[in-house]
């Protein structure tokens, strides 16, 4: 019986690093030693026993630097592969995991496939002692094969769990259980004998979405604004001498923020910046209540800033009227 064929985008990060020795764990970084796609599958040629796998070099890239440019390219990417090779079962992008969530996201909202896409981390190098770096790539060609992963959106896998785009967040600096759903847990499990489902994300994704970015060469700029105690809004003044076209407050739970920095988003407002009321929390919904609507404010609903940020930033792309950006935020 043949195997799914699935193809293996390489950007980098922990899952594609080695280290100066099995105790490198953190500072491997500094070894700039980083292994492209098919070095990556060469390492863990236990991924052929799960599927037959096609290396694709991207580049490689320290996930904090990866922007507007590279998603694009990513998007068009998996696209050209399925045009190239319409037997393939599912895509699978390694990635850094200081930004993956972000990527994913994007991708979640603006990749033209209709197989699975499935992003995929490590929180050691493959060379660490007890990496979790080729497990979680065999598992997640495991999940990017599987018939049940279609429909879902873009995915992503680590430590042997199953999440959906729009809601998992990294949650520690170095533990392998690192990648969280707050609300509502994870999707499924890729176990020894299966990969198994057990609920199913109902949010709009791709390639069923509004935004699409071929012809765009950037994003408007977006900003988050993080409120703290006695937050003076100086910050956002800067958004808006800057050119922002929307700033997301991450407010204290559950949507409030300093009355300075309030007055300092109600001046933006008022100048047809677009402002999204989110939370630092890490969970939970946005209520938008008197005093938000009186000042115009938006509510990101339970998207986390960063992800907020994303999906404002190609709102934006579409519209500025604030009843359609609500109901983009309602409906991904």
């Amino acid at each position: 019986m043949s195997k799914p064929k699935v193809a293996f985008i390489g950007t980098g990060g922990t899952i594609a690093s080695l280290g100066r020795g099995p105790l490198d764990l953190q500072d491997y970084g500094a070894a700039g030693n980083v292994m492209h796609a098919d070095e990556i599958l060469a390492r863990w040629p236990e991924t052929a026993l799960v599927a037959d796998v096609m290396a694709v070099r991207y580049r490689n890239i320290v996930s904090p630097a990866i922007n507007f440019t590279d998603w694009k390219a990513l998007a068009a990417l998996c696209k050209q592969l399925v045009h190239d090779h319409p037997d393939l079962a599912g895509i699978v992008i390694g990635h850094g995991t200081a930004t993956l969530e972000e990527t994913a996201y994007f991708l979640n909202l603006t990749v033209r496939v209709s197989i699975p896409v499935v992003i995929v981390g490590a929180q050691r190098p493959s060379s660490g002692l007890s990496t979790d770096a080729g497990l979680n790539l065999v598992n997640a060609i495991r999940v990017a094969a599987s018939p049940d992963a279609r429909d879902m959106g873009v995915l992503v896998m680590l430590n042997d769990e199953i999440h959906a785009a729009r809601e998992v967040t990294k949650t520690a600096t170095m533990r392998l259980q690192t990648f969280r759903t707050p609300d509502f847990g994870v999707l499924g499990h890729a176990d020894g004998d299966a990969v198994a489902f057990y609920r199913r994300p109902i949010r709009r994704h791709a390639p069923d979405t509004e935004f699409d970015i071929t012809a765009i060469e950037a994003l408007p700029r977006v900003d988050i604004s993080y409120s703290y105690a006695g937050g003076d809004g100086v910050a956002v003044r800067a958004f808006m001498a800057a050119g922002a076209k929307g700033i997301i407050a991450a407010g204290f739970a559950p949507g409030f923020c300093p009355p300075a920095e309030i007055e300092a988003l109600t001046e933006a407002a008022a100048q047809g910046i677009v402002v999204v009321q989110s939370t630092r929390a890490g969970s939970g919904r946005v209520f938008r209540g008197t005093k938000l609507r009186q000042a115009g404010f938006l509510i990101a609903d339970n998207l986390n800033p960063q992800k907020a940020r994303v999906l404002l930033a190609l709102a934006l792309t579409v519209t500025n009227d604030p009843d359609t950006i609500t109901r983009m935020f309602r409906t991904y």
